[in-house]
């Protein structure tokens, strides 16, 4: 199939004479898209328009913050009446109490809720929150987890060479970017996931002085790499033990996975829990909820937590929108988001079955990776650096975009369905694939 996107070549030159790299993030840039990326004009339910007006069926959604979709009439709606009488006031607002009080509901020990702007903020004001009420200093986090660019937590969240991640045992820490703060990362220790002795060796080795442990209820950085059974228990029961508070970080999976994120569907509830993404259904809106006895140290003269857009009208109004749609007749919109994941998932992997090519689609719900190996599974940021051949799928990712299907370049990214994509989506996904990887055979 041919498509004209020399309107997106255009304004990507145009892009580059006065932004960095032509755009406002790396992952949208040269590195993920080749030549250039597609620029989009506009989004409609399950699919996006670009500038040269070729339409794709989208599964990158915003890197999931859409669970209903583009344009969602609820939304829209939502969206209207905040901009005709205000869309931020910095000042306290009803809207913003009843997104509190359902986000209360929803989460397993949401007892206080407060308001950021988005998932890096949240993880910085929980790790201050946890430092600030326990007096400890050090925090834990897993290899290939990413909580946002801030500097305490931006270690090891990214693809290397395997042999730079040392032996399993004694993790190199590896910074990943230049300008971070070395004294703040001092105090952060890096260990692998879905490990628990590895977790217990790092308690031992620094008795007294971890704060908490922050981890992703599903491991989405780097693909989609699920928990082993068990594991966020035992975990839950380790920080418990040992005094320390834990950080669930559900900014990818909080609102897509179930009502409760990663918590309830794991059954585990963290000290503190943080939002982000789905949660403003495009806008810029972020969360941490927790227990009160921990939330309250955020009042005046404890920790401090400032933010003129915090709780924004316009972020709140669509949150409040896009949550009601997802209570809807008892949740059914998770179903459906798990009905559509789990098809796409188990057509692809039958695709790849009959072509011969070795590679696996793996997920939990609405949220898959493919994952060009010949391994069964994918268990931790080790697996993937050693097994998966990134460049296959970013190459069968820019065929895809020919076909007719949009997701995002990177193997260490994920695609996520939406309350917009139908069974009809998924078979014309699966036929997509099968085109593209009959192209990179010829």
């Amino acid at each position: 199939m041919n498509r004209s996107t020399e309107k997106s070549k255009q304004m990507f030159e145009r892009a580059r004479r006065v932004m960095v790299e032509g755009g406002s993030s790396p992952s949208r840039g040269p590195a993920n898209y080749g030549d250039y990326p597609l620029f989009i004009a506009r989004g409609e339910g399950a699919h996006l328009y670009d500038v040269d007006g070729n339409r794709y069926l989208d599964w990158m959604m915003a890197y999931g913050a859409l669970p209903l979709g583009h344009a969602h009439p609820a939304i829209v709606e939502a969206l209207r009446e905040a901009a005709s009488t205000g869309t931020l006031f910095a000042a306290a607002t009803e809207v913003e109490v009843e997104v509190a009080e359902l986000l209360s509901r929803m989460i397993p020990g949401a007892e206080r809720v407060r308001f950021a702007n988005t998932g890096t903020e949240a993880a910085m004001a929980a790790i201050r929150l946890a430092r600030g009420v326990t007096g400890r200093q050090k925090i834990l986090k897993f290899e290939g987890h990413y909580h946002g660019w801030y500097d305490d937590v931006l270690l090891s969240a990214h693809p290397y060479p395997i042999a730079a991640l040392g032996h399993r045992n004694d993790p190199v820490a590896i910074p990943d970017s230049s300008g971070l703060n070395r004294r703040a990362l001092e105090d952060t220790v890096v260990v692998p996931w879905n490990d628990l002795p590895a977790v217990q060796r790092a308690i031992d080795n620094h008795r007294g002085q971890i704060a908490a442990v922050i981890t992703e209820g599903i491991m989405a950085n780097i693909g989609v790499i699920p928990p082993d059974p068990g594991y966020l228990k035992e975990l839950r029961s380790l920080t418990a033990a040992n005094d320390i508070l834990l950080i669930m970080d559900e900014t990818v999976t909080g609102f897509r996975i179930a009502p409760g994120g990663c918590q309830q569907h794991y059954g585990v509830v963290a000290d503190i829990a943080t939002f982000g993404k789905a949660l403003g259904a495009g806008l810029p809106v972020a969360a941490f909820t927790g227990k009160a006895s921990i939330m309250e140290a955020l009042a005046w003269g404890g920790v401090l937590h400032y933010g003129t857009q915090n709780g924004s009208r316009a972020g709140m109004y669509a949150a409040r929108a896009s949550l009601r749609e997802l209570q809807k007749d008892g949740g059914a919109a998770f179903k459906h988001l798990w009905r559509i994941g789990e098809t796409l998932r188990d057509g692809l992997n039958g695709v790849f079955r009959d072509a011969g090519v070795p590679a696996i689609a793996q997920g939990v719900g609405p949220m898959l990776q493919i994952f060009f190996t010949d391994r069964p599974a994918i268990r931790d940021l080790r697996d993937f650096c050693a097994h998966v051949d990134r460049g296959r799928f970013q190459r069968l990712a820019w065929a895809l975009f020919r076909h007719g299907v949009y997701l995002s370049p990177s193997a260490a990214l994920h695609s996520v369905a939406s309350l917009a994509h139908t069974e009809a989506d998924v078979t014309f996904t699966l036929d997509a694939f099968r085109k593209a990887l009959a192209d990179a055979a010829r």
